[in-house]
């Protein structure tokens, strides 16, 4: 009897975050790609002034790259995700669609929706 007490409570602590969803917040738009491709175009340019120059030009292009996929009209989907600790994080959604108050699953850096 005395060993089911704290067996009891272990699994109680270990099994409620599974009980506990993630919720979407809402929608947010990601640039992340073109930040990524413009950081690693300006480094090539920028190269040719040298170490420096390859810095600046990688710094330059993260900021361009962002801006010029979101002008194209190319931005890709993220979700602001609140936990039940009401952290807000940013996941990354590219094939997933999610609704905003809708209850999700974390597995690993995605989101699944949570079967009811």
């Amino acid at each position: 009897m005395t060993r089911s007490i704290p067996l009891g409570f272990m699994l109680c602590l270990l099994l409620s975050p599974l009980c506990q969803a993630d919720q979407v917040v809402r929608e947010v738009p990601d640039i992340t790609a073109g930040k990524g491709f413009g950081a690693l175009t300006g480094m090539m340019v920028g190269a040719a002034g040298g170490p420096v120059g390859a810095l600046i030009g990688a710094g330059a292009g993260f900021f361009v790259g962002g801006s010029v996929q979101q002008a194209a009209g190319l931005t890709e989907k993220a979700y602001e995700v609140k936990d039940a600790q009401g952290d807000i994080s940013t996941v990354r959604s590219p094939n997933a669609r999610f609704e905003a108050g809708q209850q999700v699953t974390r597995k690993g850096p995605r989101v699944v929706a949570q079967d009811h």
